[in-house]
């Protein structure tokens, strides 16, 4: 009897590596629907194979297979970590590990919390399970990703379908709304292919699939914004600089003189674009160079933005900022959203006082306020972010009012030459579609592109290659629905239907 017991439990437990083996590789598989490789059916398909994963499981098994999924889609999702922190920011291999592992095992809880949640309480295949606990469950703990502790919303569904019809869903309800459909053609496809199912369902999850499909291509003829103004002629400069030579004091005269020989392949354009951080000095120590490059725009009749680190000696304070040089006066924005661990270290003195000890830099930036006034350049309102601040879509929606052009700044030379500047460049593209504006990125060394309003890069320099990128691109007004309401629509949507399957489970 023994020897049949244990190799049961032998069995069973064969079965549940094997399940959380397969969980490891969808999520890992999902990687492939992101940019580069732009896969885009398999962010479908993935939340489809874990959905069918799960079924009928205990609500701790279930949890742990969405464990797998998360750990597999975020350790081959941000590999590009380690080059960033160790590589360039110098921090100590076992750290860097930690610091990885540490994220993505937080990451990957979210994927646990959906698939236990949802197995937990709505345990019985069902429309309530399928239609609006699963599809809910999926987008709002997307969204929370996305925000709790800073957030961290790379890698989110939405954004690995750019390049697909339901794109379309962004300008109308933003990236969620386009995660949210992706979600319930996930569900479509289990309730399709789910043995036992009648085929009056199955032809019902067929056609809701493709009504999400063929709407967005309906409302995409509608222009949500429009043309204000003539033409606007742009160049953004890629510097090209390599980032671990970027700050050494023997490279710095260089670095400077190679960003003024570039623009001089410029001038001609109304709106010069620097990229962030593009000189490796504080703004106060450089002001004969800033004010004489202002008197060389005045005279070619160009205004700057400039990514630039200034510094207030008064407060003691580190801004990472845009510096814009115009005509009627000068202006910075400062960079809102900070990166934890990157540009500001959210630990204890006695963790600082230990990276004061092992010789690691620590300062921190300071946050600009939320509340600052548009800058101007070239005679247009523009909308200006820094790196991964493009990542935080609803933190943008009140300049909309007034920018016609959205401007984003980057260093991804810290991600080296990986999937990381790929992926930066598709969610600044889901953020021009969002906005129905042009969006120009001029990054250290790639990617520097111009995006239309409908997401799509019109012109790019190639990667690790100085260069000028010159392009004309048309002042846009007006607001898309995602502008005026935000993600309220998409995360009251969720809670009204996890609402609803919480009342119907309460009454049997």
């Amino acid at each position: 009897m023994s020897v049949v017991l244990r190799g049961l439990q032998s069995a069973q437990w064969t079965q549940i590596w094997a399940r959380l083996a397969a969980a490891f590789a969808i999520g890992a598989s999902f990687n492939l629907a992101f940019a580069p490789f732009g896969w885009w059916p398999l962010a479908i398909l993935a939340p489809a194979a874990l959905i069918a994963l799960i079924r009928g499981l205990p609500p701790r098994r279930a949890a742990g297979a969405g464990m797998a999924f998360g750990v597999g889609l975020l350790a081959f999702g941000t590999y590009w970590l380690y080059t960033c922190l160790h590589v360039f920011g110098l921090v100590p291999v076992w750290l860097t590990l930690v610091l990885q592992a540490l994220l993505i095992a937080w990451m990957a809880l979210y994927f646990s919390a959906f698939c236990y949640l949802a197995n937990r309480f709505w345990l019985k295949p069902g429309s309530i399970r399928d239609w609006l606990v699963l599809p809910a469950l999926w987008v709002l703990l997307e969204w929370l990703r996305g925000w709790l502790l800073s957030g961290f919303p790379w890698l989110s569904t939405g954004y690995a379908l750019i390049d697909s019809p339901l794109s379309g869903w962004a300008p109308i309800f933003g990236v969620y709304a386009v995660t949210w459909s992706a979600a319930v053609i996930s569900v479509a496809i289990n309730v399709t292919f789910m043995p036992g199912v009648p085929v009056s369902r199955r032809c019902l999850a067929f056609a809701v699939a493709v009504m999400l499909f063929a709407f967005p291509g309906l409302l995409a003829r509608h222009a949500w914004t429009q043309a204000t103004g003539a033409p606007l002629a742009i160049a953004a400069v890629q510097g090209a600089v390599p980032q671990d030579q970027k700050w050494q004091v023997k490279n710095r005269e260089l670095t400077m003189q190679r960003y003024l020989r570039l623009t001089d392949d410029a001038w001609g354009s109304r709106l010069i674009i620097w990229p962030e951080a593009a000189l490796p000095a504080l703004a106060p120590n450089i002001q004969d160079y800033l004010m004489n490059l202002h008197e060389q725009g005045r005279a070619h009749d160009a205004d700057f933005a400039i990514g630039l680190v200034n510094y207030l000696p008064e407060t003691k304070q580190y801004f990472n900022g845009i510096l814009v040089l115009n005509k009627p006066g000068n202006g910075w924005y400062y960079k809102r959203h900070l990166v934890p661990f990157g540009e500001y270290f959210p630990v204890p003195a006695f963790v600082r006082a230990w990276l004061r000890l092992m010789s690691l830099p620590y300062d921190d930036f300071t946050a600009g306020g939320s509340h600052q006034a548009l800058l101007s350049a070239a005679g247009q309102k523009l909308g200006l972010t820094i790196c991964y601040e493009d990542a935080f879509g609803s933190q943008q929606l009140k300049v909309l009012r007034e920018a016609a052009v959205l401007i984003n700044v980057t260093n991804d030379a810290w991600f080296g030459d990986s999937t990381a500047r790929h992926q930066h460049l598709q969610i600044a593209r889901m953020r021009a579609l969002e906005a129905g504006r042009f969006l120009i990125r001029a990054a250290n060394d790639g990617i520097t592109a111009a995006i239309d309003p409908r997401g799509k890069v019109v012109a790019q320099l190639p990667q690790f290659q100085e260069g000028v990128l010159h392009t004309d691109v048309q002042p846009m007004m007006g607001l898309t629905p995602y502008a005026r309401v935000g993600n309220y629509p998409v995360v009251l949507g969720a809670l009204s239907l996890l609402a609803i399957a919480v009342w119907r489970r309460r009454g049997g």
